[in-house]
């Protein structure tokens, strides 16, 4: 089975860097690209065809509910993964909605990350 190819999505550069290093060093995943807003997301998404997206969902330009849509619209196998601060059930409905196939609070251990990005069931 092939490593899973992973973009990541988040107007912080501090997370998008944490981020690519913790899963690069993990093994089993390939990081493909990132992303700085939604509006990039989804041109990534379509460019480099990644298998799952770690998706902020406040960013400015286009936000994570409305690039899932978009990207889900076009590439409905890949699967997007809600990275947030945002731990509040609206939040998470809407995002549901928008087609996101998991979802994450930020700062949960790496590990858990990992585990959700390579589960191919969620």
């Amino acid at each position: 089975m092939k490593n899973p190819r992973v973009l990541i999505v988040d107007d912080k550069e501090q997370v998008r860097r944490d981020l690519r290093a913790a899963l690069t060093l993990s093994g089993g995943l390939e990081v493909v690209g990132e992303a700085t807003d939604g509006k990039e997301a989804v041109s990534l998404a379509e460019s480099l065809a990644p298998d799952v997206i770690l998706m902020d969902l406040e960013m400015p330009v286009m936000d994570g509910y409305e690039s899932t849509r978009m990207i889900k619209a076009s590439r409905p196998s890949c699967k997007v993964i809600a990275l947030t601060v945002h731990d509040y059930e609206a939040a998470r409905a809407k995002a549901h909605q928008a087609g996101v196939d998991a979802f994450i609070v930020k700062g949960v251990p790496v590990e858990k990350i990992i585990r959700i990005i390579s589960n191919r069931k969620e």
